[in-house]
């Protein structure tokens, strides 16, 4: 994997979720970009029981991603973060006793997978309860392990075929004045989609859901 960026893209003026998709789509096919498959990331957010202390309870996040399909992800709430088989959801249900699943909150963004040239990009249309909150895009320039190096570079494709809603530069990278290195990569991406999907949890339903 290389340097990766993940994105929430407004939807287009007077249009759904989904008519906002098919214009990105449209965008990139354009561009030479080729379809290659679908893909999902979803999350799971849990909360701990029998808190005696008083403290506020600290949420665990379980994340899937179809890229890595033997291997999920498990976020605490401001750290720290461990990687896990895949089947680790059966060993939360195992765990129910001290942590229990907050029902309704799983988030997920599910939709197609590009390739052009040396990037490879994810439109998902982002759902909770079965009903659309947004749209994710996520960018990869697969060459390439330090931000600093392919930045400017990444702005100018994804202005290419999202115009003036290009993000800054993502804030997990920050942490990582040295570059970012492939053992953590995977992990920057999902912490961008855990902070995409707290906001989208936040927001209201919007028209077009796509499920």
């Amino acid at each position: 994997m290389g340097v990766t960026c993940v994105c929430q893209v407004p939807l287009a003026e007077g249009k759904s979720v989904q008519q906002t998709i098919d214009i990105l789509h449209k965008k990139l096919e354009q561009l030479g970009a080729v379809k290659q498959g679908n893909f999902t990331v979803d999350c799971e957010t849990y909360h701990a029981t029998g808190n005696a202390s008083g403290q506020p309870t600290k949420l665990l996040y379980v994340m899937h991603n179809s890229e890595t399909p033997l291997s999920c992800l498990a976020l605490f709430e401001g750290g720290p973060c461990l990687t896990a088989d895949g089947n680790f959801d059966v060993l939360m249900i195992k765990l129910k006793s001290h942590f229990q699943n907050a029902k309704g909150h799983k988030v997920e963004s599910r939709g197609s997978r590009y390739r052009y040239c040396d990037f490879l990009i994810k439109v998902g249309a982002v759902t909770m309860s079965s009903s659309a909150r947004g749209i994710s895009v996520e960018v990869e320039y697969c060459p390439c392990v330090v931000p600093g190096d392919c930045w400017n570079l990444m702005k100018e494709f994804m202005q290419s075929f999202l115009g003036p809603s290009i993000p800054e530069l993502p804030s997990v990278f920050a942490t990582k004045p040295e570059g970012l290195y492939v053992p953590a990569d995977c992990v920057d991406t999902m912490t961008q989609y855990l902070e995409l999907f707290s906001k989208v949890r936040k927001q209201q339903v919007l028209p077009g859901t796509t499920r």
